[in-house]
């Protein structure tokens, strides 16, 4: 029992866990602002006061196109501003305090099989071929102390 207390007393649940709640709130109000605000705005442009109350029915059955309206662009203005208010401030700082990574090493071609070795590789990594003989700049004498 302690264990799973240690698991859920530890930094990454509790942070979480409370980003979720501010996800869900946040989703609330997005959905309010969807709804009551963006919604009739089109709504009175293309004549439509409401979405939600927009539906056709078949066969007895009930589609509620305007909720599904209501939650696409929901979807949207969510997508909108974890882009722009998250997203793109994070890749800026990551791209102006981590370094650039280190470029590959050079390689060559390993004459046996063809694999990608290191320049100064003496035996291929794939094939385990004895490759000290070809290898550029590389002694294949063992220094003598």
């Amino acid at each position: 029992m302690s264990g799973f207390r240690k698991f859920l007393l530890r930094g990454n649940v509790v942070d979480l866990a409370v980003a979720v709640v501010i996800g869900t709130a946040f989703g609330s109000v997005v959905q309010a602002l969807v709804k009551d605000l963006i919604t009739p705005i089109i709504g009175a442009l293309g004549g439509v006061p409401d979405f939600s109350a927009l539906f056709f029915t078949v066969n007895g059955s009930k589609f509620l196109i305007g909720d599904f309206i209501n939650a696409l662009l929901a979807f949207i203005v969510i997508a909108a501003v974890v882009y722009f208010f998250v997203v793109v401030p994070v890749g800026r700082l990551m791209a102006r305090f981590l370094p650039e990574p280190p470029p590959p090493a050079p390689t060559r071609e390993c004459p046996f099989c063809l694999s990608k070795i290191p320049v100064k590789a003496l035996r291929c990594a794939f094939c385990t071929a004895d490759v000290s003989d070809r290898a550029a700049g590389v002694s294949t004498r063992a220094a003598v102390p």
